[in-house]
């Protein structure tokens, strides 16, 4: 009797523990880092406290430029123009969408300064990031693919 009382509580434990770490995995666009369209950058995406998502910039192809680490040149506030673009948060807010879909969120262009709505979808080892400006059929689409 004790046996058996002792393997059920043993078996509890066990289920109990496989349950909780299916809930605590990582979304699919956290388990991988992103290589943006022209795989001169790689983008970290993350939970934060808020249950919002986003990305930042982890790797550059060059991250220097004449001999010093390459900043946000064109940002629009000129206090942050100096900041570097390696750690550079470009995806901001975004919430999750049925399985495979992210939006409410916005992209942050650092080639021209400007931030644009943004809606992304996840398509196994793609990602389809939407960048508008008022409706997402006026916009366009860059393809990231994940990075090895």
């Amino acid at each position: 009797m004790l046996r058996k009382y002792t393997l059920h509580i043993f078996l509890f434990i066990i289920f109990a523990g496989t349950r909780t770490l299916s809930f605590a995995q990582a979304d699919p666009l956290e388990r991988n880092l992103w290589y943006n369209e022209e795989k001169t950058a790689k983008i970290q995406i993350y939970k934060a406290t808020d249950g919002k998502f986003y990305g930042k910039i982890v790797w550059l192809k060059v991250p220097d430029a004449d001999g010093k680490p390459k900043v946000d040149k064109n940002n629009p506030d000129k206090n942050r123009q100096n900041d570097a673009l390696l750690g550079l948060v470009l995806l901001k807010g975004f919430t999750k969408d049925g399985e495979k879909g992210y939006e409410d969120g916005t992209i942050y262009d650092p080639k021209n300064g400007k931030t644009y709505s943004c809606k992304i979808t996840n398509k196994g080892g793609e990602l389809d990031v939407r960048g508008y400006i008022g409706f997402s059929f006026i916009g366009r689409t860059t393809v990231w693919t994940k990075a090895d």
